[in-house]
């Protein structure tokens, strides 16, 4: 399962992502544009933090997607890569899918139309870890990201002891 891995030691909370994620979604394709010719693009990802953690969200893209399931026009679907997709067309604005999303990922647009992060697909990679300026977001795959944070976890554990 690929999807947007975040950081959260090297996320400084900027927004910088939400702006990338807002101009590669608009029809001006930069967010200067958008803002000159009144658009309001959507933002399929959300800085949130208390105090000092800080962390982007966006959809995780589920193996097993509540959205998916409780999707009742169909407009939620998955593509042969495995990201989960929102057909705007078909989207009814019931908000099924906002209400089962765990994560808290799918939102209603300006359009009363769902949103959520679809990767970039159209650009080829998610404008949100092109833009981060720390690094702090990842294209990954989970396990492939998983493995990569055990094995530092480990390695500043055994620094941090002498070992």
């Amino acid at each position: 399962m690929r999807g947007v891995l975040v950081d959260i030691e090297k996320c400084l909370g900027c927004h910088t992502c939400e702006l990338a994620c807002a101009a590669a979604h608009s029809s001006a394709g930069s967010f200067l544009g958008a803002v000159l010719a009144g658009e309001r693009p959507p933002i399929s990802i959300t800085v949130l933090g208390d105090g000092g953690l800080r962390f982007s969200l966006q959809c995780r893209h589920c193996t097993d997607a509540a959205c998916m399931r409780a999707c009742m026009s169909g407009a939620l679907y998955r593509d042969e890569s495995g990201t989960v997709l929102c057909d705007a067309d078909k989207c009814v604005g019931c908000w099924m899918c906002v209400m089962t999303c765990p994560f808290g990922a799918v939102t209603q647009g300006a359009d009363h139309k769902a949103v959520k992060c679809d990767l970039c697909i159209h650009l080829g990679e998610p404008a949100c870890v092109a833009a981060c300026p720390t690094g702090a977001l990842h294209a990954a795959e989970v396990e492939e990201f998983s493995k990569e944070k055990k094995r530092d976890f480990i390695v500043n554990y055994l620094t941090q002891e002498g070992v």
